[in-house]
């Protein structure tokens, strides 16, 4: 059946928009209008533009143009009405009744037709591969054939809200120190191209001789004054090569590779990718994914390419007859304390959840290292600029000193 994305008002003159099911557009007015709203727009949503989720909206981060939170929250909302014993196709429709439109909204009105006309959940999320990942369609699929799917959602939305509330705490570490570097840069560029050049004016008028340290700075506040039009587009295209690097194959190895050797950063890449990769595999295998298919799974949600490469062998491995820990230590990438507990979960056949612990060992060690991090930081930049501006104060002030003493 087509779904159909609607503008209108309801009878007290309240703008509405939404999506509505019906066999064409007539049909689709008259179900609005039985319903006490009047449709001013009425356009068929194409199952193309469903399936993609619409065009992506800008600064946030997307699943093919759905915020993730947006996402998990949806998921959560299903779990819930499911956990509460509503048949899914009800749930659906209970969950689409209180969303205001939206690309989430006609991804999920596609996804509630495809059930309604026989397809499972799992193979209704496939077709919306740019929203739902192939984690969630394996447990989703893991969870109609088992008869646990509400199960399966409540662990989807914790792992998604887990998610969400480490790029958080990863976000919010680095906010305060990022913004004093900003606005450090913003006030030493303002002083060297405005305030410096009207103070050495001064200098050169009297015709005194100036120590190095002033020359120095009237030297670098003439180049920033007189070029900053070379250095600014400089800057942009800079970063643009780097990105379109980024975007190759060796340029991408190339970044990660030096990702993990750099102080601090690198164990911060490090503990957040194997987290997620535990976490991941954590909730694949609890779920009754096989392991080799969950390491296929999991491949695609580890955005290092080294960490990639060593869950490549690890599958492969796996597939030989192989256990996991063995490769895993090969691979030198993963922490030990990591692999031993991968063993012992492989031993006493439980390595869902301890992958799980794994997953919340790193966690903490990644909120501990990020707050060690900014207590770094923040004394160190504030040296920094400290000594930059000093540096400037001394400039300044050692002409006057001299100046001072002739008169003297």
């Amino acid at each position: 059946m087509p779904v159909y994305e609607y503008s209108g008002f309801d009878s007290k003159g309240r703008e509405k928009r939404g999506i509505v099911n019906a066999d064409s557009p007539s049909a689709a007015g008259q179900k609005l209008r039985s319903q006490g709203l009047y449709p001013s727009r009425i356009a068929e949503v194409s199952g193309k533009e469903a399936a993609q989720g619409g065009l992506a909206a800008k600064g946030a981060p997307l699943f093919g143009g759905v915020r993730y939170s947006e996402l998990i929250a949806a998921i959560r909302q299903l779990a819930t009405l499911l956990s509460a014993g509503l048949p899914l196709l009800s749930a659906f429709d209970a969950m689409l009744a209180q969303m205001k439109g939206g690309r989430l909204n006609r991804v999920l009105a596609r996804v509630r037709e495809r059930v309604n006309e026989g397809a499972s959940l799992a193979e209704a999320l496939r077709e919306h591969s740019r929203v739902f990942d192939q984690t969630t369609v394996a447990l989703v699929e893991a969870g109609e054939e088992s008869g646990t799917l509400e199960l399966v959602m409540e662990r989807l939305a914790d792992f998604g809200e887990q998610r969400i509330e480490l790029r958080r705490k990863v976000l919010s570490s680095l906010a305060y120190p990022l913004l004093m570097l900003i606005t450090g840069i913003v006030v030493l560029f303002f002083l060297m191209t405005y305030v410096i050049p009207k103070v050495t004016k001064i200098f050169f008028e009297m015709e005194q001789a100036l120590p190095w340290p002033t020359l120095l700075l009237i030297r670098v506040s003439d180049v920033l004054q007189q070029y900053w039009w070379i250095y600014i587009p400089g800057i942009l295209l800079a970063l643009a090569l780097f990105w379109r690097l980024l975007r190759t194959r060796r340029g991408r190895e190339l970044a990660d590779r030096y990702a993990l050797k750099l102080p601090l950063i690198g164990t911060l890449v490090r503990y957040s990718t194997i987290a997620r990769f535990a976490r991941t595999l954590g909730t694949l295998l609890s779920n009754g994914v096989p392991l080799f298919q969950a390491l296929l799974i999991v491949r695609n949600a580890v955005s290092n390419s080294v960490l990639a490469e060593a869950v490549d062998t690890v599958a492969e491995k796996v597939r030989q007859g192989e256990s996991m820990a063995d490769p895993l230590a090969r691979s030198g990438v993963f922490p030990a304390t990591t692999v031993q507990m991968i063993d012992s979960g492989e031993q006493s056949g439980t390595l869902g959840p301890m992958l799980l612990k794994v997953a919340d060992s790193l966690e903490g060690s990644l909120a501990t290292s990020l707050s060690v991090a900014t207590s770094l930081l923040e004394p160190i930049m504030i040296l920094l600029l400290g000594s930059v501006v000093g540096f400037v104060v001394m400039a300044v002030l050692l002409p006057i000193f001299e100046m001072s003493r002739v008169v003297g």
